[in-house]
Order: C-alpha cells, then structure tokens, then sequence
C-alpha cells in the first residue's frame, strides 16, 4: 500500500526557515517523480519542486529557486525540501505527491499519490 506522509510544517518569522520531510512507503521514491506543491487559502495547488529518476536536475517553481532546495534520502525513503529565506507568500499547506503519470513535473494534475499535507505559515 502506497503512502506519502509529510512533516516538518510549523510557523517561522520572515526570512526563517523549515525542513519539510515526505516519507514514501510502497515504493522506492527514487525511482518515480516525487514533488511539493503548496496551495495557499482559496488558491490553486502549485508546484513548487519536483525530483526525478533519471534526471540529476531537481525541478523549481522560479518563486523559490535560491531559496528551496530538494533531495532524497534513500537510506530513508524519504524526500526533503529545505526551505530557506522564508516569505510571507510562502504560506499554505505543502503536499508531497509521487508516481506522475502524465503532465508535467510541477503541474498536479498528473500525480497518482498525494499525501495529506503539512501546514507552514510565515510572518511578517
């Protein structure tokens, strides 16, 4: 059975920063696309990073690129996403999402798996 559950959300001041973790059961998270995509209150779900098998180039939204970083843990099964420099328009719950099926990286539409979400809020 595949899960994805995410961690590490909280509330940090502006220009602080959070590591977000994504912990893949039922495969091995490596070998699929695995991304975070954030939705803010009344928004659309975005994506924000992406990483894939086969491709050393993680995928970023230009809005964090500098600012975010993704990588995988393979000892854990697990993806991260440091988030550094922290925005107010940051704010929003992030889901990890795997297995992409069609589409493009850092579009939603295209992902089997999602998990539940974790919340980040960031203060001004």
């Amino acid at each position: 059975q595949v899960q994805l559950v995410e961690s590490g959300g909280g509330s940090v001041q502006a220009g602080g920063s959070l590591r977000l973790s994504c912990v893949v059961s039922g495969f091995t998270a490596s070998s699929k696309c695995v991304a975070w995509f954030r939705q803010a209150p009344g928004k659309e779900r975005e994506g924000v990073a992406g990483i894939c098998a086969g491709r050393r180039v993680p995928y970023y939204a230009d809005s964090v690129k500098g600012r975010f970083t993704i990588s995988q843990d393979n000892a854990k099964n697990t993806v991260i996403l440091q988030m550094n420099s922290l925005k107010p328009e940051d704010t929003g719950t992030f889901y990890c999402a795997a297995d992409l099926r069609m589409g493009t990286v850092l579009r939603p539409d295209g992902y089997k798996y999602w998990g539940q979400g974790t919340q980040v809020t960031v203060s001004s």
